[in-house]
């Protein structure tokens, strides 16, 4: 069994911005200088369709598997010497189009999570594919789960208490609902004894839906350790290992946790 509390600190910086409306160069142009200010994260977290805002264009947005934002993100993460993560449109190997997070890392490798929970209410679920499987990665041994915006809702598919050191949230939630938002968040954190970050964007989209931001990061007790307000900017935390093992052992509530199977 692993020793939680050996774990280095994880550097989490925050990228939270407006977006441009359809405007793949525009985004990755201005993504391009805030990362700057990300040297020294070992993780760097982006929006939700960091590259458009959230459209239900699929066909016309949508880019390849191997499109150009892959390549981006992959030359960012080997500058950085971090992992850059963050979704885009893209049309999967077998043609469907899904809401994907990426996961690019600085040895030039590439992991994925398609969207499970698919937004009804703007007729994502119409327009996208949900995806079919959980995933967790290691990043310096830090056990980490991405999820996509709506999939904040459902408890079921963020619960894993054993396994995910943080759970990882990357959204365009519109401000309208900016009390769920704050309200969900630390759930997940206490209901699952990890951290949570989650970045949303501001600005208004091509729409007319405002966003508050509010992109943040929380402890295992649901207590704010960074909220970004409504600015944009690029913000830091550093997450410690320590603190997380000894509550663990102090409150093991996961002990209790009813054993289920996500099918």
């Amino acid at each position: 069994m692993r020793d939680l509390s050996e774990l280095p600190d994880l550097k989490l910086a925050l990228v939270q911005s407006d977006l441009a409306w359809h405007d793949r160069q525009a985004n990755l142009g201005r993504f391009a200088e805030l990362l700057q200010q990300a040297r020294g994260a070992d993780l760097v977290v982006l929006p939700e369709m960091f590259t458009t805002g959230f459209s239900m264009d699929s066909a016309s947005l949508a880019e390849p598997e191997e499109g150009p934002t892959r390549e981006w993100m992959l030359g960012q993460a080997a500058e950085l010497d971090a992992v850059v993560t963050g979704s885009l449109i893209t049309q999967a190997a077998d043609g469907s189009f899904r809401n994907r997070l990426l996961w690019a890392r600085p040895d030039g490798t590439l992991l994925h999570y398609d969207k499970r929970h698919l937004f009804r209410m703007a007729g994502e679920h119409q327009h996208y594919t949900p995806g079919e499987r959980q995933v967790r990665w290691e990043l310096k041994g830090w056990r980490i789960r991405p999820l996509i915006c709506y999939d904040l809702r459902f408890p079921v598919w963020s619960r894993d208490a054993q396994d995910t050191d943080l759970l990882l949230y990357t959204a365009n939630w519109p401000g309208a609902r900016r009390h769920h938002w704050n309200r969900l968040l630390p759930a997940r954190a206490i209901e699952n004894l990890c951290y949570v970050a989650a970045v949303n964007r501001v600005g208004t989209d091509g729409k007319g839906y405002a966003y508050s931001g509010d992109s943040q990061v929380l402890d295992f007790h649901g207590e704010t350790l960074l909220n970004a307000g409504d600015a944009e900017g690029v913000f830091h935390v550093s997450l410690g290992s320590t603190e997380l093992a000894a509550y663990r052992t102090r409150f093991p509530a996961h002990l209790d946790a009813d054993r289920f199977e996500v099918l």
